[in-house]
């Protein structure tokens, strides 16, 4: 990130309203965002605050709910990306509790009065107390879309993924900082990563196709098929 764009947020301006394009590469420049259609949903994603964070609005196009995921930064920008595109904000969830990912929680939750989830271990360091506690195997519903949480150990305690199929069959996977092009999250404790790494292929790779879609929490969308034939790399360079 360059540095006048730190100073900028550590300034305390406030940045602008985030426009939206239709035209959804799985890239977003910083502080802007973009918004696809998935069989039966659409997803916004929009890239917020110093790091970059991705923030998602998945939405059923039939119903209008949405579910927020990771309300990590500008909570003004968020705001107003909520008022614009998702006016019957039915949840808020977070992905795991380091700080980058939760700076406007507690702002969009009240503001919003959405209530909030995320997973019991990680739940203590947050900024506002879920409301709901996830579990690996739960569901979550928003309108007509059915989300499954899968507890993915290793970068913190408490993550969660959250799984979406589409109407058309593709699964949409939205990973916080567990997965990313090319690696797994970052860990820091001895057997950390190999936890993560087991979990990631086990509750992921094995389960889902390879037209799986995944949705990290920083950088651009990749897909497990194209993330697949690393994996051996991956376990071999222990990171």
């Amino acid at each position: 990130m360059c540095d006048h764009r730190q100073a900028r947020y550590r300034d305390g301006v406030t940045p602008p309203s985030i426009t939206v394009s239709d035209t959804y590469t799985g890239h977003v420049e910083p502080h802007t965002a973009a918004r696809r259609t998935a069989g039966g949903a659409t997803i916004v994603k929009a890239s917020v605050g110093p790091m970059d964070n991705n923030a998602y609005l998945v939405t059923s196009t039939k119903t209008g709910d949405t579910l927020l995921i990771d309300a990590a930064n500008d909570a003004e920008a968020l705001l107003d990306l909520i008022k614009a595109n998702a006016p019957k904000l039915d949840l808020i969830v977070t992905s795991h509790q380091h700080f980058d990912h939760v700076q406007a929680l507690a702002a969009v939750a009240k503001a919003t009065g959405a209530p909030t989830a995320a997973h019991q271990l990680d739940a203590d360091a947050l900024p506002v107390k879920p409301d709901r506690i996830l579990a690996d195997g739960d569901t979550i519903t928003i309108g007509d879309l059915t989300l499954d949480v899968i507890h993915l150990r290793g970068h913190t305690p408490g993550s969660v993924a959250l799984a979406l199929k589409s109407s058309d069959g593709v699964t949409h996977l939205f990973t916080g900082d567990c997965l990313f092009p090319g690696g797994v999250g970052k860990t820091w404790q001895p057997g950390d990563f190999e936890t993560l790494l087991g979990d990631v292929t086990s509750k992921v790779f094995d389960v889902y196709d390879d037209n799986t879609v995944v949705y990290p929490g920083h950088g651009d969308d990749t897909t497990l098929g194209a993330e697949r034939p690393s994996l051996s790399e991956w376990r071999e360079r222990g990171w």
